[in-house]
């Protein structure tokens, strides 16, 4: 990755950047999934039919520093680009994350959950991707995340057995947590 990227909490400034970044990954859920409280298929047909929720959801959550919006974004420098987002919020704020069948129950999601971030999903710009964004992004939560209260990260990687799109490595790749 080039030096010259830098990661900053997100804020209503990068509002302009995170939607051109939403729309040049072909990502039109704009972090919103664990936030919907429909059916799969309802989920599927706003993200092919309705993107335009999702958007504004994103939006007014961002305007308001809500926790539904919280995470960081990688900037080139010089321009309001946004070339990476990665959302970071407290673990009680993506509770629907924890109820998917793979994780649903175990043991080390019970408990005390004060503190405990998770970190949800990882966009990268397509002619960014392989250049250590999503790597700079996990450093920028988790020199960041204690400001808004975390004791704790978590992260929810994939780790396929066979290659996959970018776009199914929408939490992150393995690497970006294990530099």
């Amino acid at each position: 990755m080039s030096a010259a990227i830098t990661v900053a909490a997100a804020g209503p400034e990068h509002l302009a950047g995170l939607e051109a970044l939403f729309e040049a990954a072909g990502t039109p859920c704009y972090c919103r999934y664990y936030h919907f409280g429909g059916t799969n298929n309802e989920w599927l047909a706003r993200c092919s039919d309705g993107q335009g929720d999702n958007r504004r959801e994103f939006a007014e959550a961002l305007a308001a520093g809500s926790d539904e919006a919280r995470g960081v974004v990688a900037l080139v420098p010089g321009a309001s680009r946004v070339v990476g987002w990665l959302k970071v919020a407290p673990a009680a704020a993506v509770s629907k994350a924890y109820e998917r069948r793979l994780y649903k129950g175990l043991p080390c999601f019970a408990g005390d959950r004060a503190g405990v971030f998770l970190i949800g999903c990882a966009v990268v710009h397509p002619a960014h991707r392989k250049q250590g964004v999503a790597t700079a992004l996990v450093a920028g939560a988790v020199e960041l995340a204690p400001a808004w209260g975390a004791r704790a990260l978590e992260a929810l990687p994939r780790r396929p057995r066979e290659p996959v799109s970018d776009e199914e490595l929408w939490t992150g790749p393995v690497s970006a947590f294990t530099k």
